[in-house]
């Protein structure tokens, strides 16, 4: 059995989950960043993506996250990230409604910024779709 440790994940308005695991993977930039127990101390951007988590004795559970970071420091885990959703919390319908919003403001060629900003619309509502198990869209 994989060592745990402490780890506090929390949202801009509450806490997510605290308590202890064994594994925890995050979307960075470069790619999936994973922490086992005693990782090195360090500080690193989180991007919009999937997190997956163990907590010890049970299967790998994952959520939907924004943009935030993680700070490891003497093994404790500190994530703080603007929202988290578990897949049970995910409202399916309205996340395809987003991502096809999205999709018709990306092919009406307004400006970069509208565009910038249609594009991240759409990168959250697939992840979200993804946590889901359906990921699928038209």
């Amino acid at each position: 059995m994989a060592k745990a440790f402490s780890t506090r994940i929390y949202e801009a308005d509450s806490p997510f989950y605290e308590g202890e695991l064994e594994s925890l993977v995050i979307p960075t930039i470069d790619g999936e960043y994973g922490i086992m127990a005693d990782h090195r101390n360090l500080v690193i951007a989180i991007v919009p993506g999937i997190l997956r988590y163990r907590i010890p004795g049970e299967e790998m559970r994952t959520a939907s996250v924004s943009e935030g970071m993680v700070r490891i420091e003497d093994g404790d885990v500190l994530v703080l990230v603007n929202t988290a959703e578990r897949p049970e919390e995910i409202d399916e319908a309205r996340s395809r409604a987003r991502a096809e919003e999205a999709k018709e403001i990306m092919l009406q060629k307004r400006s970069m910024q509208e565009y910038y900003t249609a594009e991240a619309t759409l990168r959250r509502a697939m992840v979200r779709l993804k946590v889901t198990g359906n990921h699928e869209i038209d």
